[in-house]
C-alpha cells in the first residue's frame, strides 16, 4: 500500500526566507502523529503545503499516492481534514452545526446547494461521531470553543478523509475542555477506520497514549522523528525550545520543565 503521507526533501522560501528546510517525512496507515516545536519553527507551513494551500519551493510530495503537481489539488483535498483557527474564522457564525457540517462536502466556506437526506444523515452521524449530535442546530456562533472545536472535527470526518490534520485544536480551550477534547481524539484515534491523525502543538502534555509517533521541528528541519519514547527527550526538545529541560513521562503521557 502506498503511504498515506510521504514528503522528500521539501523546502519553502518566502522572501528570501527559508521556512522548512530539506523535510522528509513519511506516514503510514494506522499511525497518529503530533507535530512539536517552538514558534517559527514552520509546523503550520508543513500543513498547508499538505494541504496544497502553499507550494514548496524544492522537493516532492505524495497524499494518498497522488503526487503534487501531476494531480488535481482541490479533488485531493476533499479526502484530507483540517481542523484550523484560519477555517475557523471564516465560517458563517449564523449557519447552523449541521450546515457547517455539510460544506465539508463540497470543502466550501459556507453551503450554496442543497443537500439529499443521506448527505444530512452523513452530516448528523460526523457530529454524533464527536459527541455533538445535540448541537446540530445550533448556530456555529454561539457555540463555547470546545464545541466549536468538536463541530470542526465533524466537518472534515464527514468525507471520510485518509488523513486528517489538526492545527493547534487545543488553542484557547480552558484546562476541562482541552481534557475532554483530548479524550474524543483518543476515541478517535482508536476507530476501526480512523483516518491517520496529525496533531500540531507546542505543549507536550497534549500527546497521549493514542500518539505513536512524533515529528519535532527546529528552524524549519527535521530534528527527530519516530516513537514518542525515543522523541520526548531532554537532550531533543532542549534542542526544539532552545533551552535546557526535564522530560517526565507516566502512563504515555509526557510533561516537560524548563530547568
Amino acid at each position: 500500500m502506498n503511504p498515506v503521507l510521504r514528503l522528500d526533501g521539501v523546502r519553502f522560501v518566502r522572501s528570501h526566507r527559508t521556512i522548512l528546510d530539506g523535510v522528509s517525512w513519511t506516514i503510514r496507515a494506522g499511525e497518529h502523529w503530533a507535530i512539536l516545536g517552538a514558534n517559527g519553527s514552520g509546523k503550520t507551513t508543513l500543513l498547508k503545503i499538505v494541504t496544497g494551500y502553499e507550494w514548496s519551493t524544492d522537493g516532492t510530495l505524495d497524499v494518498l499516492g497522488q503526487r503534487f503537481g501531476e494531480t488535481d489539488v482541490r479533488a485531493l483535498r476533499r479526502h484530507v481534514g483540517w481542523v484550523s483557527a484560519s477555517i475557523e474564522q471564516r465560517l458563517p457564525p449564523r449557519d447552523r452545526a449541521i450546515e457547517i457540517v455539510l460544506s465539508g462536502l463540497d470543502a466550501s466556506l459556507g453551503i450554496y446547494r442543497l443537500f439529499d437526506a443521506s448527505e444530512k444523515d452523513a452530516a448528523l452521524a460526523a457530529l454524533e461521531a464527536v459527541g455533538a449530535g445535540h448541537l446540530a442546530r445550533q448556530r456555529f456562533g454561539v457555540l463555547s470553543q470546545g464545541e466549536q472545536q468538536r463541530v470542526l472535527i465533524a466537518r472534515a470526518l464527514v468525507v471520510k478523509p485518509a488523513l486528517l490534520l489538526l492545527d493547534e485544536p487545543c488553542a484557547g480551550l480552558d484546562p476541562a475542555a482541552r481534557h475532554r477534547f483530548l479524550a474524543d481524539l483518543a476515541v478517535l484515534a482508536r476507530l476501526p477506520r480512523a483516518p491517520a491523525l496529525v496533531m500540531v502543538t507546542h505543549h507536550i502534555e497534549e500527546i497521549g497514549p493514542w500518539v505513536n509517533r512524533v515529528l519535532v521541528l527546529a528552524r524549519g528541519a527535521v530534528l527527530a522523528s519516530g516513537p514518542p519514547e525515543r522523541v520526548l527527550t531532554p537532550e531533543i526538545l532542549t534542542g526544539a525550545f532552545s533551552a535546557p529541560c526535564s522530560v517526565h513521562a507516566t502512563n504515555g503521557t509526557y510533561r516537560i520543565e524548563i530547568v
